[in-house]
This record gives C-alpha cells, sequence and structure tokens, in this order.
C-alpha cells in the first residue's frame, strides 16, 4: 500500500501566536476584522479536554476566523490522535503540538517544553497525530530548555539541530521556534517569555542547515522593521504580545507582507462591525471580559486611549442590557480623526 502523502502546511509571512486565556474564538473575531490573512490560532488545547470534555465550547469557531490552526498538548500519542480526529471534523487548517510550554501543570504531565528533552517521544507523537489524520502537523517550541532540578540541560544548537532533525524525519515540515530556551525551574510562564535572552542566530542558522523545512521564529518582534530584518533569513514571523498591546499595528499586515492592493480598515469599521458581535455573544451569557480583549487596546498610543479602556472596563459588570448601550457610548467618546484613521501610513513599504 503507498504511503499517505505529507501534508503540505499553510505557507505565509505573518502569523498570530497561540496564547492562553487570550486567544479564544471572540479575540479571534476581533483580530481577523483588522487581518484578512494572516493565520491565527486557539490557545493551547490538552488532548484530553478535547476527548472527554465540552467540544463545541473548546472548539468551536466562526468560519471567518480561518485560516485558523488549533494547538495541541499532550504526551499520549493516542489520545492526541483522538483529539486530530476531532479537531479536523471541526474544519480547522492544520494543527500545532506545543513543545515550548513551561508552565508547572504542563511539567507535571511532562509534556509541552518537557519534550524537547525527549525529541523521539515528540517524533512518536508526531508521527502518531499525522497517521490519523489529513491535516498538516506543526511543531511549536524553544530554542532549549534547562532544569536544574531534574539536571537538564538542552541549550546548544546541536541540541536543537537534533530535534528538528529527529521531528522532520517523521514528516514535520513546519518549525515555529521561539528563539528562547525555556527554564523549567524558577520562571513563571511570564517570566520564561522575559528573562532568557534571545537568540535569533539560532533560528537562522536552522533555516541555512535546513533549507527544505518552513522555519518560523517567535519572540520579541514588535515593530515592522525587526520583522522585516528577520523575514531576511526565515520563511515567516509569528507576532505575539503585540498583537495584545497594539492590535492596530496588525491593520497594515495584509497590505505590507500579503501583497493586499487594499488599505486595512479604520478603526470605526472594525468597531462598528465587531459591536453587533459582541453584544449579540453578551446576550447569549458569554463572559464580557473576553468579550472585550478583543478591542481593549485598539487605541494604544493614540488620544483617547486610557479613556477607553476605562469605559470597556465598567462594562465588564453590571446589567446585561446595559452592554450593548455603553458600548455605543464608549465610540462616542473618541475623537473622529483617530476613529477614521486609515492603516496604510502606518508602516512604511519595504
Amino acid at each position: 500500500m503507498d504511503e499517505k502523502p505529507t501534508p503540505q502546511p499553510t505557507s505565509h509571512p505573518i502569523s498570530i501566536a497561540p496564547m492562553v486565556d487570550k486567544t479564544n474564538r471572540h479575540w479571534r473575531w476581533v483580530t481577523r476584522r483588522i487581518t484578512k490573512h494572516a493565520p491565527l490560532y486557539t490557545e493551547m488545547i490538552t488532548a484530553p479536554a478535547i476527548v472527554r470534555g465540552d467540544r463545541n465550547r473548546l472548539l468551536g469557531f466562526d468560519s471567518s476566523e480561518k485560516p485558523l490552526v488549533i494547538q495541541l498538548a499532550w504526551d499520549e500519542a493516542s489520545i492526541l490522535a483522538e483529539a486530530c480526529r476531532i479537531a479536523e471534523d471541526y474544519g480547522y487548517d492544520e494543527i500545532n503540538l506545543n513543545c515550548g510550554c513551561p508552565s508547572e501543570k504542563v511539567q507535571r504531565h511532562e509534556f509541552g517544553a518537557c519534550l524537547m528533552a525527549r525529541p523521539e517521544k515528540a517524533a512518536l507523537l508526531v508521527e502518531e497525530m499525522s497517521k490519523t489524520c489529513n491535516l498538516p502537523i506543526t511543531v511549536k517550541h524553544r530554542i532549549g530548555i534547562r532544569s536544574t532540578t531534574d539536571n537538564i540541560s538542552r541549550e546548544s544548537y546541536e541540541n536543537l539541530l537534533h530535534f528538528l532533525r529527529t521531528l522532520s524525519a517523521v514528516g514535520c515540515r513546519k518549525f515555529i521556534v521561539h528563539a528562547r530556551i525555556a527554564i523549567l525551574d524558577g520562571l513563571n510562564p511570564k517570566e520564561n517569555r522575559e528573562i532568557p535572552p534571545l537568540r535569533p542566530e539560532f533560528v537562522y542558522r536552522l533555516k541555512q542547515d535546513m533549507p527544505h523545512l518552513f522555519i518560523e521564529i517567535n519572540g520579541g518582534y514588535r515593530t515592522p522593521q525587526s520583522i522585516d530584518n528577520a523575514l531576511k533569513h526565515v520563511n515567516a514571523v509569528m507576532l505575539g504580545r503585540i498583537a495584545l498591546d497594539n492590535p492596530w499595528m496588525l491593520a497594515d499586515v495584509d497590505r505590507h507582507w500579503f501583497n493586499s492592493p487594499l488599505p486595512g480598515p479604520s478603526r470605526r469599521e472594525i468597531l462598528e462591525s465587531a459591536l453587533p458581535y459582541l453584544t449579540g455573544w453578551a446576550e447569549k451569557g458569554a463572559s464580557r471580559g473576553l468579550l472585550l480583549q478583543g478591542i481593549m487596546n485598539l487605541f494604544a498610543g493614540r488620544r483617547g486611549a486610557r479613556l477607553w479602556r476605562r469605559a470597556l472596563t465598567g462594562l465588564s459588570t453590571g446589567p446585561p442590557e446595559d452592554f450593548a448601550v455603553g458600548l455605543e457610548t464608549a465610540l462616542s467618546l473618541m475623537d473622529a480623526s483617530i476613529l477614521d484613521e486609515k492603516p496604510a501610513a502606518l508602516l512604511k513599504p519595504c
């Protein structure tokens, strides 16, 4: 019998990172109104939660969110494989295996970043995931790990290259590499995003040594200039916290990096589209705090940003019927010139 062909992963210059408690379906819906083309990711979801839990709550999404990647995490092949089958049925475009999360919960179950100490185990997981669905299986990981408690140090470039070679041998063709090591004791996840130094040269070297692979870099990219520089060395850049802190930066992504002939939407256009959506979900009982995440920092760096955030924060509680009125009131507080600003001038063409 012929071997199943390896599905080809999506190709793109920019994507938006999976972020726990942030990249939920409502945040993604709003973000898709800012960029039409950059692939979006779910939050990290453990495979047992999908197999045994409320699948519609965990996996449901609006078709307009696509292209959309689901990020899975676990260390048991059979459960991951079943989660892949379920995710494929829901219509995701790609499945990503988390090999980079350093949280204590992840460490207790020995998945996430812990898998970097066991590349053969990670390869087995990727292989079994690939066998059970027709979607591309990709991997997001760090450049290495360190644990003083467990006497683990996988920090050299040779360790990193071995990890990629081992996983690519079973068909993985796309690697998203956070250009920091993960320190598995003494740092929490936030500190692990900030304290270990960035070493993008490791990721650039991977692309030189394995040019047939799709190599995407993640970690610390907050300006168009830094992104353009990275794209000289790798296939793509994954944006993380900047998409939360200043989502308006994404407004010119399609024109600047996806060659769209059209300027991105104005803030008014985004909000006029988003407000009925947010109100509708609030009426269904969705958390208003989660609903507001996608628009909370839409005016970052502009006059009135603090007033906007204060107005939205006040909507997290109170009677449900006040939510829609409060959103319209917040919108009326903002300067028309900022609301109608187009993003074409935000980024200078390469």
